[in-house]
């Protein structure tokens, strides 16, 4: 009997400046012959995701009536009803370092800063900015070696590093999640041509990088430089991991089709938010978010890296919603005053986010890998450093983890912790899942029970 094809995790399809890593597929997955006959197939990775949307969020809308198993989802959840079973809401966790603590206002700039962080950050607005490196960077210490990339970080309104942004703190705090130190915020990119190039684009050598210019002046797609290779590679493989490759190539093929498209079209102009949209950055908000979702996955799916951060949007965006009939800013809405209708828009604007966050969702759900989906192998956390926008209130925060984390995790419930109880824990208990040994982070006091 032939032996079956195998090939290592690792396997690149490269071209002309290009490094198209596979997605994991049944001939990477090491098989030993057990006594009993049996083959014994590799485990996929596991990774992390952590999304963050700004401004709070009206919570009669979010947090379900009752706790255990989800039964009816809240208005504001109710989009995610074919992923119920992948949810976990978590109640009452606190996120101390978004609190004053005796440095005035200035609540959204410490609910972006200490998201991920748990730590509370230097007011100021000059280059003497500290916080706290956050969990996502601590995990990425721990599977970033294993990983082409330690990490992306990515969202939909520009980083910035300076200026003063919220009352006397700097800009870095409301536009950063990531802090690879507490002095250094990793910077978000919003341009998805860069977001596929990191991804794809080899840069290995000068000759590497030669290529990869002429293959963008060339105006041709990546896939086609790699063509060959796919063909031959594809040839020595069962049905069903060709049918996997053909799925993925048609993926990237069709972000790259749509990162075209954007670039298309002229910068456009000043909005709200006080700044133009560059070029490059598709028209619609809303095409913009589900761009970057999908190379997030696609970054999950080649193992180009197995951690990730994403903003919807800046703390403290007064970004408006024309497209869902909320014409009024975000962070002007937030501060309702109990108005019926401004808590109306603030609802919609949740609720979309929400109906975004499913289409990631979906898009990890339909891949197939190992013993499951790419869904079942990752932890996403999504949420706010803010709980109700009209009160600026750190306690009782609207938090969704996703996900069964390899099995770390066992979604389909809401769970109600002690009010007080550090978001901190939550992290401390994903980065065991994750194996990462960390005896605290930022202000935990322990680790979250109740995940599994």
């Amino acid at each position: 009997m032939s032996r079956p094809f195998s090939m290592p995790r690792r396997t690149v399809l490269r071209g002309l400046g290009a490094a198209v890593a596979l997605p994991w597929l049944d001939a990477m997955s090491p098989r030993a012959t057990l006594a009993a006959g049996i083959a014994a197939a590799a485990k996929a990775p596991l990774r992390m995701a952590f999304l963050y949307v700004p401004n709070g969020m009206h919570m009669p809308a979010w947090k379900p009536e009752k706790e255990g198993p989800l039964a009816q989802l809240p208005p504001t959840l109710a989009p995610l009803e074919r992923h119920k079973s992948s949810l976990l809401v978590l109640s009452g966790l606190t996120l101390n370092g978004g609190r004053p603590l005796g440095d005035g206002p200035g609540d959204h700039a410490r609910a972006a800063a200490s998201f991920l962080t748990a730590a509370h950050p230097h007011k100021t607005d000059g280059k003497d900015i500290r916080n706290g490196i956050s969990v996502d960077q601590v995990a990425a210490e721990k599977t970033g070696r294993a990983t082409r990339l330690r990490s992306i970080e990515v969202g939909c309104e520009p980083s910035a590093q300076a200026g003063n942004c919220d009352s006397g703190y700097s800009c870095a705090y409301s536009s950063n999640t990531s802090w690879r130190t507490p002095t250094a915020p990793l910077a978000k990119e919003t341009n998805p041509r860069a977001v596929f190039e990191r991804l794809f684009g080899s840069r290995a050598s000068e000759d590497d990088r030669k290529g990869a210019v002429r293959r963008q002046q060339s105006k041709k797609s990546i896939l086609d430089f790699v063509t060959s290779e796919a063909r031959d590679l594809q040839a020595a493989l069962g049905e069903a991991d060709r049918r996997k490759i053909d799925e993925y190539l048609y993926a990237v093929r069709e972000v790259e089709r749509r990162i075209g498209l954007a670039e298309q079209l002229a910068p456009g102009e000043a909005h709200t938010l006080g700044f133009e949209r560059p070029g490059g950055i598709p028209a619609e908000y809303e095409d913009h978010v589900t761009l970057m979702l999908d190379m997030m996955v696609l970054a999950f799916q080649s193992d180009a890296t197995r951690i990730a951060t994403f903003m919807y949007t800046n703390e403290g965006s007064n970004r408006s919603y024309p497209g869902i009939g909320v014409r009024n800013g975000h962070h002007e809405l937030s501060h309702h005053g109990g108005d019926k209708g401004k808590q109306a828009g603030i609802s919609k604007i949740n609720r979309h986010h929400v109906t975004l966050f499913r289409h990631l969702l979906d898009r990890m759900a339909s891949i197939r890998e190992a013993d499951g989906t790419i869904l079942d192998h990752t932890m996403v956390v999504y949420g706010s450093g803010i709980s109700d926008g009209d009160r600026h209130n750190h306690d009782d925060l609207p938090i969704l983890l996703a996900g069964k984390g390899g099995g770390a995790v066992r979604p389909g419930r809401h769970v109600r912790y002690p009010n007080e109880t550090p978001l901190a824990n939550l992290y401390l208990a994903i980065l065991d899942a994750a194996g990462a040994d960390v005896k605290s982070f930022g202000d935990s006091t322990g680790r979250l029970s109740g995940l599994g």
